[in-house]
């Protein structure tokens, strides 16, 4: 007498009604292989598909929306290779996903850990799918959608992507792949430590108010035949902030090594790996100092250069060691920010200047609201930017000793960042109504205003948490060139500018503006 088990169909076809169409539709498709070896059935193996056909939840046949969506047989869907293959597919393609069965051992076992099953047997383990075909696809998105749970009952603890480090650490760690006496080494040494991505932000801030300045209509270029501004003083205006920025930030590495040593984002600078000796860095920052002022001075008008000298010694002799005493330094670096877009206001005041161009007429003269709203932009723009930045590496700050509001007080560092970013809305009103930039800039500008809010607000509401820091910081690096884009683009009487010289018509303005001092001349001849 032979034993064998019970097979969980009946001899011919399988019972249509009673299966679904997805079902019949996998058993049609290639016998999943099994273990070559195959050891003789017991007694025992004869019982397995019954421990199966029991450990099965029991639905009732109307429960099941295939009874109604799918109750079809396909002719071409017959097993070819006899019923104990199609018994096998249908026990390896079973619906509950946590059972899983041996066709050698005949054991059953569950998974619990929604991954694929696995059976302890002599022969080997044959794991099952946990979902339907079309269902595993859809894992990846649902897991990214479901929210995950808090841990230790706090959202603001979990842990927040850490900003990539500077353009610093990343040249001087391209640096020291270099030999050690090359040029190429030098140069991306001395280029690290003035922070290349950070000068060039400010020298943007500085070229972008010096474009923004309103020319006086007898100055323009189709009166003047000449530029406007001149373009040799815009060259020594940006080489010279260049400059005065290699050095405030060389001398802010100098005084700081030992404390950059202790954050991620820091400890790859050039003094920290040794690979200029503090007195070469010295000597770099008191060498772009002097030439870069002395280009301001001599380049620009003398205004400039102070403000440049001034922002040196800001940035290096209060800031830097004002990082560990109070976390008022946060606002003394949102005033060394704010000073660069007044350089270039000054710089361009200096060129229509109508009396002797004195620090009082290029700063305190008529006129200059456009500069001071400028400064107060950039000054506004650190706190969303360096809060978010700060509470992101928080940790690091208390643990470098530097005094900071992301770990002091994050909930007043959060608000912080939320009044600064409503700021910017009557700022960029306040150009409109000086005359800089026409009434398009409201518009465009309020747009990007808005998406920058709307992110503080977020990273004030989740206290930093599920990657709110991190989206503010991204949305304050792009809203910044964004909007001084759009300030030049809605600059006031550009596009009028633009659409008279296409079409040749006269400049009304001008000839207004030459009457004008015609009127004023004939006064002062009658008076004298």
């Amino acid at each position: 007498m032979i034993l064998r088990s019970t097979s969980i169909f009946p001899r011919g076809p399988p019972n249509t009604t009673s299966i679904c169409l997805k079902c019949l539709h996998r058993l049609s498709q290639p016998a999943v292989p099994v273990t070559a070896q195959r050891r003789p059935r017991t007694f025992s193996t004869a019982t397995g598909t019954r421990d199966v056909a029991s450990a099965l939840p029991r639905r009732s046949l109307f429960s099941r929306k295939e009874y109604f969506l799918a109750n079809g047989y396909f002719e071409g869907s017959r097993d070819r290779t006899g019923s104990k293959s199609l018994k096998r597919r249908l026990l390896l393609t079973t619906r509950p996903s946590a059972l899983v069965v041996d066709p050698a051992g005949g054991q059953v076992g569950t998974a619990e850990d929604g991954g694929r099953a696995a059976i302890e047997s002599p022969v080997g383990a044959i794991p099952l799918p946990e979902e339907l075909p079309h269902r595993q696809k859809q894992l990846p998105q649902q897991k990214l959608l479901r929210p995950t749970p808090p841990s230790m009952g706090s959202i603001s603890n979990a842990p927040d992507p850490v900003i990539p480090p500077d353009a610093s650490s990343r040249l001087s760690t391209f640096s020291a792949t270099l030999p050690s006496r090359s040029l190429r080494r030098l140069l991306a040494t001395y280029l690290s430590l003035s922070k290349p991505r950070l000068s060039f932000l400010i020298v943007l801030t500085t070229t972008t108010a010096y474009s923004l300045y309103p020319v006086p209509a007898l100055l323009l270029p189709s009166t003047t035949a000449s530029p406007s501004l001149s373009t040799l003083t815009l060259l020594f205006l940006t080489t010279g902030t260049a400059l005065t920025c290699a050095s405030a930030n060389a001398l802010n590495m100098l005084l700081e090594p030992a404390h950059d040593a202790k954050m991620s984002r820091t400890r790859n600078r050039p003094l920290v790996r040794k690979l200029i000796s503090p007195r070469g860095a010295m000597a770099f920052a008191v060498a772009t100092g002097l030439v870069g002022l002395g280009a301001l001075y001599y380049g620009v008008n003398p205004t400039v250069a102070f403000l440049g000298g001034f922002n040196i010694f800001l940035y290096a002799g209060i800031y830097t060691p004002l990082k560990r005493i109070s976390v008022l330094n946060t606002w003394v670096g949102a005033l060394v920010g704010g000073i660069p877009p007044l350089m270039g206001w000054t710089a361009a005041a200096g060129q229509s200047a109508t009396g002797t161009g004195g620090w009082k007429e290029l700063l305190l003269g008529q006129g200059s609201a456009g500069g001071w709203l400028l400064a107060a932009f950039l000054f506004a723009w650190q706190f969303p930017h360096f809060n978010a930045l700060s509470w992101t590496i928080r940790e690091e700050y208390k643990n470098a000793g530097y005094r900071m509001l992301a770990w002091i007080n994050p909930r007043m560092n959060a608000r912080v960042a939320v009044r600064y970013s409503v700021l910017f809305f009557p700022i960029c009103a306040g150009l409109w109504w000086v005359g800089v930039t026409d009434q398009g800039f409201l518009v465009s500008s309020s747009v990007i205003n808005a998406w920058l809010v709307r992110e503080a607000w977020r990273f004030w509401r989740k206290q930093g948490g599920e990657g709110t820091a991190r989206g503010l910081f991204w949305a304050s690096v792009w809203h910044l060139p964004v909007v001084m884009v759009l300030a030049m683009l809605h600059k006031k009487g550009l596009w009028e500018r633009a659409w008279r010289s296409v079409v040749g018509e006269e400049d009304d303005e001008m000839w207004e503006s030459e009457g004008d001092v015609e009127e004023e001349e004939g006064t002062r001849s009658g008076v004298l």
